[in-house]
């Protein structure tokens, strides 16, 4: 099968995390007889960089006639960065903001699952890392306080800020059956976490997630205020399956679960939209304080490129390989920095992708 990828590297650590990311993907088209066609885009710093803006209109149009995307991280330091110094609409992280909505990608699945090797990572306590868990979060992409109106103005003589927060009942509901259909393929749960005791917008989530159910009489749901989802993802994290959420909530809630499975760069992440097109990314951030070190773990990214053979290309033989050959390499006590502990081997960005490739 030929696969036609677009590839975006970002900045920071992206360029050296993606490329371990191809590694592992040449491996299995090795393997299992398939092409994968890489085109590079910019996106990010290093577009604003030649371009001057953090997303082209030229690299959106190459990025939709590709079958899938993947893309590291992007954004800099924000304190010494001099993208900071720009308008927020030429910043770096507007240019992700621009490629989901014109790509339409707007269910993200973020899965956080505790491997046995990395439990003494994880920062719970023993006996809850003991108990293990494996979650898919939903997280709604395309709407919310990310993407409503916003603008800083005075009034009155002072300074004032306002981001508007807006859902209408089509987006939550496509999310919603998205969220459901996942879990019929899992334990058949869903919590769905809102705000409904401030926010109109999250009693209405509420009302279309309640609706949306009636037509998965095997998949048990519960409501979830967010204060209380953030505190029973630390207290009792085996208890979810399907967390399904809208946009700032699912940002927040999923770095918070990508940190109790030992470290952020273990945690895939997949953007769809209504076909099977998708963009698959790591979930952790472009960490320019170890960019060009060769330090960066690896894994979450290889991880996304195996969703991505799940979920764009229908390859689920090749992805089981991918998973098992990281789970095969954590056997074997290899770790990157963010995860190594006594009695472990130290590896690089780049000898951890040689090793899962090594093993698909």
């Amino acid at each position: 099968m030929n696969c036609n990828i677009a590839v975006i590297k970002g900045d920071g650590i992206g360029p050296e995390v993606v490329s371990e990311a191809m590694k592992v993907l040449d491996a299995i088209g090795a393997k299992y007889g398939h092409t994968f066609n890489y085109e590079q885009l910019l996106m990010g710093g290093c577009s604003i960089d030649v371009h001057g803006v953090p997303l082209t209109d030229e690299a959106v149009e190459r990025a939709k006639a590709a079958d899938a995307v993947l893309l590291g991280s992007i954004g800099g330091n924000t304190s010494t960065s001099p993208w900071y110094k720009l308008p927020p609409e030429k910043r770096p992280e507007a240019g992700l903001l621009k490629i989901r909505k014109e790509l339409g990608l707007f269910a993200n699945l973020r899965p956080a699952f505790l491997y046995n090797e990395l439990k003494g990572a994880c920062p719970l306590k023993e006996e809850i890392a003991d108990k293990g868990f494996d979650m898919m979060i939903m997280r709604e992409l395309t709407g919310g306080l990310y993407f409503g109106a916003r603008e800083t103005k005075e009034v009155d003589g002072v300074m004032t800020a306002v981001d508007t927060l807006t859902y209408n009942e089509n987006e939550i509901r496509r999310i919603a059956i998205k969220g459901f259909d996942i879990a019929m393929k899992r334990r058949k749960k869903v919590t769905s976490v809102d705000k409904a005791n401030v926010l109109d917008s999250s009693r209405l989530w509420r009302k279309i997630v309640e609706e949306v159910a009636k037509d998965y009489p095997e998949v048990t749901y519960e409501h979830m205020l967010v204060d209380n989802c953030a505190m029973q993802l630390v207290k009792d994290p085996a208890q979810f399956d399907v967390v399904l959420t809208e946009n700032m909530f699912g940002d927040i809630l999923s770095d918070e679960a990508s940190m109790i499975t030992g470290s952020i760069g273990m945690l895939a992440s997949a953007s769809l939209n209504e076909t099977k097109f998708g963009m698959y990314e790591p979930s952790g951030g472009s960490a320019p304080d170890i960019a060009g070190q060769n330090k960066a773990n690896p894994i979450a990214t290889i991880l996304s490129a195996a969703m991505m053979l799940r979920y764009t290309f229908d390859m689920d033989k090749e992805a089981d390989a991918i998973e098992a050959a990281v789970q095969q390499v954590l056997v074997e006590n290899y770790r990157t920095c963010d995860i190594v502990s006594e009695g472990t081997e130290l590896v690089s960005c780049s000898q951890m992708g040689d090793l899962i490739a090594t093993r698909v």
